[in-house]
């Protein structure tokens, strides 16, 4: 062209824009103001603003926003957007409210990008601020608006505030689309209601899989998995395909509901419709084959994966800790570091917990105290909890008190109940009998700590101190919750409790437990009567030992799976030494991986040894 104007340079550069050649668009800009020697206009510096936030050219973009206050563009309403929307790209959440508030004129586009970028920040207080002044200055809200706050709602799970939300739009003019119905539904979700969830759902004549994936989820949340696996099988009925979320949420909500063989079916699917290299998807099946008890499964997806995240890591090094591989966990997590990831607050409960695992002292308070804040990670509750484990494992009781009383968060009862167990392991009976008595001080209707006292006073034939634990748990109403133990076999669940007469085959059942327990006594099995909390005859206390539930499970499977197949057992409580010591030896005498997890953790149990080495 002979000659050349705005109008042509700005078509040609909006034109780079939107087929993502950003970066050209800035060159374009120099080039217009050095070669032609053109002034730029408002609507030039919109796309310029906008061509730095698509192509991460944070630098490039204060110079332009410095240029545009020069030239007092700033002013027009369109700029100032570009400007916001660009600062929140670059995540800048003061760089955007600078610009919003020191600006003046707001219309709708400006509250909804300064909205979103705080939401997305996780700058709660600021959004309803902000959401504040929107309502004083009483601007019409759009979809987008409402998409935005209920987002804020669901992030405070604020439901009140997400109700009076919903009231608003119901009242107004803004058509419900698939966008809006899909947050209102996670906001319910989020906010713990999943019945107004489901009823939004319901009301909907067209339902896409956004919508399908968000009531899924919705349910998943709220730990209702059995329902979120219903409706998958409901929206394949209604010919509408799952896509890569969907996956997720189907195969978190299979890893709630810890059943493998769903599981498997469900990665089948995935194959066939083309998302196992997502890393969504990925993640997922990582963590549902660790909560399975697949660890080898999880293991194989991780290295298959094409791209990993950070929490594909995550997943994989926790996974492994759940597993008691503190080993391999320790080893991932140095190639982690290795691949230049940086380490979040999630890795560094996996690495901890791995560290509790393998006894490293000296290492876990290295990662807490200094390795941590290296890497700007402030220590939580978990990684605190972790690390008393970690002293109380090594029956360094003392100091895991001393830690517990000296640490800057708020404790909850989970981690003095740790070093409550520790007492209890190592037998150190006077000290747990004070700890438990702080800890029912904090909360005295937590079940876990009167149970946990009562067997302290067992160990120690304090018979007399169980009969005291016991009425006072009946005087307050505390019902302990019984231990049960569940297997799958081809496609069933069986579920047990301890001396459980009410099996089918119980009789066999039974019979099978005699025949295992006897022929691992020559193997060195003898039962341990100390793990009876109650005061009887040796004898009897040997035949309260013989049924528990997961020794009941153990026997059911040995019975009826396929042969060379993993015996997978799961447990609602911790597994007691007795129940240990005997599946350990039953692995060695049949040959057999057996595979229980606990309220605590997973155990391999194979050719006689346990993954967790005897220290859990």
């Amino acid at each position: 062209m002979p000659e050349r104007n705005l109008v042509s340079w700005c078509s040609l550069m909006a034109g780079y824009l939107q087929t993502g050649f950003s970066l050209q668009v800035l060159k374009l800009f120099k080039d217009m103001t050095l070669v032609d020697s053109l002034r730029p206009n408002e609507y030039i510096f919109a796309v310029v603003f906008s061509a730095c936030s698509d192509g991460g050219k944070a630098l490039e973009g204060r110079q332009c926003h410095g240029y545009v206050v020069k030239s007092g563009l700033v002013f027009h309403q369109y700029v100032k957007n570009a400007l916001i929307n660009m600062y929140s790209k670059f995540s800048d959440v003061n760089g955007a409210m600078r610009v919003f508030s020191l600006v003046p004129g707001y219309d709708v586009y400006s509250y909804n990008l300064v909205l979103n970028g705080l939401v997305q920040q996780g700058f709660s207080n600021e959004a309803i601020q902000v959401l504040e002044r929107l309502m004083a200055e009483s601007v019409e809200w759009d979809s987008v608006t409402y998409v935005t706050v209920f987002g804020l709602c669901a992030c405070l799970k604020d439901l009140k505030l997400g109700l009076q939300v919903h009231c608003r739009i119901l009242t107004s003019d803004v058509e419900l689309d698939v966008f809006v119905n899909s947050a209102i539904i996670n906001m319910y979700g989020k906010c713990g209601n999943v019945i107004n969830a489901r009823k939004t759902f319901d009301w909907l004549q067209v339902k896409n899989v956004v919508v399908w994936t968000g009531i899924m989820a919705a349910y998943f949340q709220n730990g209702c998995f059995e329902e979120a696996l219903n409706l998958f099988s409901e929206m394949k009925i209604g010919d509408v395909s799952p896509n890569g979320f969907t996956f997720a949420v189907m195969l978190n909500s299979t890893a709630g509901l810890s059943t493998l063989r769903h599981g498997n079916v469900l990665y089948g699917e995935i194959v066939k419709s083309g998302f196992k290299d997502h890393v969504i998807v990925g993640n997922a099946l990582i963590n549902m084959y660790a909560k399975c008890g697949d660890i080898e499964a999880a293991s194989k997806v991780f290295l298959d994966m094409m791209y990993r995240d950070c929490i594909t890591w995550n997943a994989m090094i926790c996974g492994y800790s759940h597993h008691g591989l503190g080993k391999e966990a320790m080893a991932l997590f140095h190639d982690f570091l290795a691949a230049g990831e940086c380490p979040n607050y999630v890795t560094f409960v996996g690495v901890l917990s791995a560290c509790s695992h393998l006894g490293l002292v000296k290492e876990g308070l290295y990662y807490l105290n200094q390795f941590m804040r290296q890497v700007g990670v402030e220590p939580g509750l978990e990684h605190y909890t972790c690390v008393v484990g970690l002293l109380s494992r090594a029956g360094l009781l003392d100091e895991a008190e001393k830690l517990l009383r000296s640490i800057p968060v708020e404790l909850d009862v989970i981690a003095w109940r740790t070093l409550l167990s520790a007492c209890h392991v190592h037998q150190n009976y006077g000290f747990g009998r004070r700890i438990a008595e702080f800890v029912l001080e904090m909360d005295p209707n937590d079940v876990g700590t009167y149970t946990l006292l009562s067997n302290i006073y067992a160990k120690a034939k304090r018979w007399d101190g169980v009969v005291k634990i016991r009425k006072l748990m009946r005087e307050r109403n505390i019902k302990k919750e019984p231990g049960v133990s569940w297997i799958e076999i081809r496609n069933v669940t069986h579920v047990f409790v301890s001396d459980d007469c009410q099996h089918p085959e119980s009789t066999q059942i039974y019979e099978k437990v005699k025949e295992l327990l006897a022929r691992i006594k020559p193997l060195g099995y003898i039962p341990d009567v100390t793990a009876v909390l109650h005061d009887v005859e040796e004898e009897q206390k040997e035949d309260y030992l013989s049924y528990h539930s997961e020794k009941l499970a153990i026997a059911y499977g040995l019975m009826h799976a396929p042969l060379e197949a993993p015996i997978r057992v799961f447990k609602n409580l911790r597994m007691c030494e007795d129940c240990h010591s005997a599946a350990k030896l039953i692995s060695k005498l049949t040959n057999s991986m057996i595979i229980v997890r606990d309220a605590n953790r997973f155990h391999s149990f194979q050719n006689g040894c346990c993954s967790c080495a005897d220290y859990w």
